[in-house]
């Protein structure tokens, strides 16, 4: 839920480029993450360039609380005074220095402003302590963003702007990342702006979502509600489709080796996770490939997670049809992806009860 007292980004603008032009006109409530998300060319990096004062727009403005940062097209305030901490998808960071050097530069550049921030508590934060002394040439993918995260904390900005800060990393390396982009906004009180084409890491990262296509803004609000009533094929650049459901976590069996969550009144189970915490809410990424339909309850079989649903939506797409499923007698909603040849067999029609077989079904994010 939001605080009332979160700030205000207020992102009111045109800006034009050959063959493209961005509008948006939306206020955004700063706290915690929000993701910026679309396909490729919507205009996600152009808008963190605007906000950030790389570009900018010729109509309209830019406001942080009750600052304004661009008006009528004209700058107010020089980028270099916006106190916004921007890591880009390469790093960026000072080749000529070893890691303390950019640490230490961008320590003094902050002028010691903002919420009490030590340089010591983002080193810890971010595991870098054994970086310290290295040249920034050697460092790895994950090595160099992570440094890049702290270097930007240190700066000890009102904002931060990550621009697809986990592309290009491997598997490895994207997983070691995602915990300190989720948890480093939160733990400083640094709201954060995050730019993706990619739903999972939307899913593991974000509590409010803005989708960009086609240089327009066409949906903005809280995660679960924006993903969940989008079709995401035309978003995601060929991404997996799917849904985005919160659950309570309620137990664990480490002998069944199973973690028992709560998913609007149905029970779930996932892979044993003993580091959740009981009642508390997790965020998971159904893939709608992973999820078939059956006219009665099966019995005999290996999968698990077998729910009850009604049909909500039929869509049939190239090469399939997508299949919107409420969870009964709850409130959750899943995706499914079936042959349009299942379709026929099964005879399935919108208002039907049936079956949902889920064969995986993971936290956010851990699903590559």
């Amino acid at each position: 839920m939001l605080s009332v007292s979160a700030e205000l980004l207020s992102c009111h603008f045109r800006l034009r480029r050959k063959g493209f032009d961005l509008r948006v006109a939306e206020a955004i409530p700063l706290e915690g993450v929000t993701a910026v998300f679309g396909p490729s060319g919507s205009g996600k990096t152009t808008l963190l360039r605007c906000i950030a004062g790389l570009d900018v727009p010729e109509e309209g403005g830019v406001r942080l609380g009750d600052q304004d940062w661009v008006r009528d097209g004209k700058t107010l305030v020089k980028p270099q005074h916006r106190r916004v901490g921007l890591v880009f998808q390469d790093g960026r960071l000072f080749q000529h220095l070893s890691v303390e050097g950019n640490l230490d530069y961008a320590d003094r550049r902050s002028r010691k402003d903002g919420n009490g921030i030590s340089v010591g508590d983002v080193v810890e934060a971010t595991g870098i302590t054994p970086l310290l002394k290295r040249p920034v040439e050697g460092l790895s993918g994950g090595e160099t963003r992570r440094v890049a995260l702290a270097r930007a904390i240190v700066s000890r900005p009102r904002l931060l702007l990550l621009d697809e800060p986990l592309s290009g990393l491997d598997r490895a390396a994207r997983r070691e990342l995602l915990p300190y982009l989720r948890d480093l906004p939160e733990r400083f009180g640094i709201p954060a702006l995050f730019v993706s084409h990619d739903i999972e890491e939307v899913t593991a990262l974000a509590d409010r979502v803005l989708v960009l296509q086609g240089g327009n803004v066409t949906a903005h609000g809280p995660i679960g509600d924006v993903l969940n009533m989008l079709d995401l094929a035309p978003l995601t650049d060929g991404a997996r489709q799917g849904s985005v459901v919160e659950a309570v976590v309620r137990s664990h069996d480490p002998g069944l080796g199973v973690t028992q969550v709560d998913l609007k009144g149905q029970a779930l189970h996932l892979p044993l996770n003993e580091s959740l915490a009981e009642n508390s809410v997790v965020r998971l990424f159904v893939d709608a490939r992973d999820v078939s339909i059956a006219l009665t309850r099966p019995t005999g079989l290996s999968i698990r997670n077998i729910l009850p649903v009604r049909i909500t939506a039929l869509s049939p797409e190239a090469g399939g049809v997508e299949i919107d499923l409420s969870v009964l007698p709850g409130t959750g909603t899943l995706k499914s992806r079936i042959t349009r040849a299942a379709l026929r067999d099964l005879d399935l029609v919108v208002g039907q009860e049936v079956f949902a077989l889920i064969k995986s079904v993971s936290l956010a994010g851990q699903n590559n």
